[in-house]
């Protein structure tokens, strides 16, 4: 394969960059803090639908508890009304009769109510405990979440400073190269997970390790300064 001295220079430096890249991109990938945040707002979402499930009981239990409450309100106005009913009625004793246990009936219910209400008091205590908890891990989430995102920004963004250098050399690097020789190198690479360059060194491929047959390795030599290797296909400088 034609290629001037630049172009070599330019390849070997572009091969060389891409490593570099590929080992920063994949640090960067792999900070552990990214997996920290991540598994933060994932407890935290599933917080969050707890913290709904607990705030529709209390609306439920706080409703109920004010039904009742106004059940109860009602009945001691008429408790009332029934007593006053029945001291303005001394002489009539079939009506003192009847009052006195319409009276009656509406105290058992007011008792009834009254221990409903302790009911819901006690599901209100429960759910407000809840609350609590879910308050709590919610703010550890945050503070943990807080803490990962800072360290992440520190070891992130000196990790992408050193990207943004090396993409800038990339850039000079690919600049070297012909138009027909950009085209392979990037083929290859995508191929081969990013190496599409190899170096003959002692009959041996740089990139696949391989060596290379006599007869394959006077071939390849007469194709100075690149060619491709026999075995894994890749640009192989030959010097």
């Amino acid at each position: 394969m034609r290629a001037t001295p630049e172009e070599i220079n330019g390849l070997l430096k572009l091969q060389q960059t891409d490593l570099a890249l590929l080992k920063g991109r994949k640090e960067f990938d792999g900070l552990p803090q990214r997996a920290v945040i991540r598994e933060a707002r994932e407890k935290r979402a599933a917080v969050l639908k707890k913290q709904e499930q607990a705030a529709e009981l209390r609306r439920r239990a706080e409703a109920a508890a004010s039904k009742l409450e106004d059940e109860d309100a009602s009945l001691a106005e008429k408790q009332r009304d029934v007593q006053a009913a029945i001291d303005g009625a001394r002489g009539d004793y079939r009506n003192v009769e009847a009052r006195t246990k319409e009276l009656n009936g509406i105290a058992k219910r007011r008792a009834a109510l009254e221990e409903e209400l302790s009911a819901q008091a006690d599901e209100l205590e429960k759910i407000g405990a809840v609350q609590a908890q879910i308050d709590k891990a919610l703010s550890a989430l945050a503070a943990r979440e807080e803490e990962a995102t800072a360290s992440f920004a520190q070891a992130g963004g000196e990790l992408k400073a050193v990207i943004g250098q090396l993409e800038a050399k990339r850039a000079q690097a690919e600049a070297l190269l012909g138009a027909e020789l950009k085209e392979s190198y990037a083929r290859i690479a995508a191929a081969h997970g990013g190496v599409a360059v190899g170096v003959l060194r002692e009959g041996k491929c740089g990139a696949c390790r391989m060596p290379i047959e006599a007869g394959r390795l006077v071939d390849l030599k007469r194709q100075a300064p690149l060619g491709a290797c026999p075995h894994c296909k890749r640009l192989l400088v030959i010097g």
